[in-house]
């Protein structure tokens, strides 16, 4: 048998022992990961991803965001050797170069959108940049929301655009014990709902403000089903590692409660205790994967991608895929298939030589 750690693709019951035995600070020890090359359902598109965070997916072309400040493009299965765009960014462990989300009509005009923290008097600040690229290269950057407070732990920084037009970003608490939270003229522990020019669209929930929820404590993945719902992952302080059902206006309790228990508060429809350390998730609405439950979950603490149904929790939760290390973020691409980045790289993991890497989930 190949002495190699295989790529395993398997749907059977998730062994919820291998939760107890982890936390965000002491991830399990696995094995360096390698590609099975008999696996043709399951391929490696690009390797050696410097702490990849985020993908977006359009047509034949992929763009990954690493934390230091590169936009990466592969194309046609290919990694270009230039990046689309380069910024400078700070040197804070969970903080750089964070989301990226692409314009619903991004074919015609060619919009991106990404999530960045930077220093300025001392201080850490998150703004969101409107980039415009041709040919896998930049044309035009604008900030277009800024002053989001910053941290070197807890910024959120995923953003996506919903059904409805709208660009919605999850924002950080910045340190655990602040109540900005819970302050609706602050920016931070918010999902916030913008007009796709940083502006603030009219149907808010709280007038003249782009909060369209609060009390959270660390965004990481966000996605909507097809009846328009929206559903974010949230990583707890050790444990306690959340997917909440987003209603707007409503509180989900960070700092004052975690998970559930006060009825001021919205309950978390899945509590994660210990952290599994949720990064992206997606519905999934294609046809080309057979899965049983249709919400697909990374997992960077347990070294999983994990398909769950929301409405029965933990006990339908079930792996895709394991033996690569920490998985950052899952998107679903145009054909069906899924991409999937590592975050073997991020300081928290334990990369090979060829980490991180950005794979394709076929069949």
């Amino acid at each position: 048998m190949d002495k190699r750690i295989q790529i395993i693709v398997v749907v059977v019951a998730v062994v919820f022992s291998v939760l107890v035995l982890t936390s965000p600070n002491d991830p399990i020890p696995l094995p360096k990961p390698t590609t099975n090359s008999e696996n043709e359902f399951v391929t490696i598109i690009a390797e050696n991803l410097d702490k990849p965070r985020s993908i977006a997916v359009s047509g034949d072309r992929i763009f990954v965001t690493e934390k230091d400040g590169l936009i990466r493009v592969i194309v046609n299965n290919t990694l270009l050797d230039s990046p689309l765009a380069t910024f400078r960014t700070v040197n804070a462990f969970d903080g750089g170069l964070l989301g990226i989300t692409l314009h619903p009509d991004f074919s015609n005009n060619h919009l991106l959108y990404v999530f960045l923290t930077y220093q300025e008097d001392g201080n850490l600040w998150n703004k969101i940049l409107r980039i415009t690229e041709s040919n896998n290269k930049l044309q035009d950057a604008q900030t277009i929301f800024d002053k989001i407070p910053g941290s070197s732990f807890t910024n959120g920084g995923f953003l996506k655009f919903g059904p409805d037009g709208k660009l919605y970003v999850g924002t950080g608490a910045v340190y655990d014990a602040s109540h900005l939270p819970q302050n609706l003229d602050s920016l931070s522990g918010k999902i916030l709902r913008l007009n796709d020019d940083g502006t603030i669209p009219e149907d808010n929930p709280f007038s003249d403000s782009p909060v369209y929820s609060l009390g959270h404590r660390n965004p990481q993945g966000m996605t909507w089903d097809n009846d328009g719902n929206l559903y974010v992952a949230e990583v707890g302080p050790e444990k306690n590692d959340e997917i909440n059902l987003i209603l707007a206006g409503k509180n989900y309790g960070w700092p004052e409660v975690q998970c559930s228990g006060d009825t001021k508060f919205e309950d978390a429809i899945i509590c994660y205790d210990p952290s599994i350390e949720p990064g992206g998730i997606l519905f999934y609405s294609g046809d080309k994967l057979d899965f049983e439950f249709p919400f697909i979950l990374s997992s960077m603490n347990t070294a999983n991608l994990y398909q769950v149904d929301f409405a029965e929790g933990l006990s339908s939760q079930k792996s895709i895929l394991s033996g690569i290390g920490r998985v950052r973020d899952v998107v679903e691409g145009p054909d069906g298939s899924l991409y999937v980045i590592t975050s073997n790289t991020d300081g928290k993991g334990f990369p090979d030589r060829t980490d991180d890497k950005l794979i394709r989930i076929l069949k």
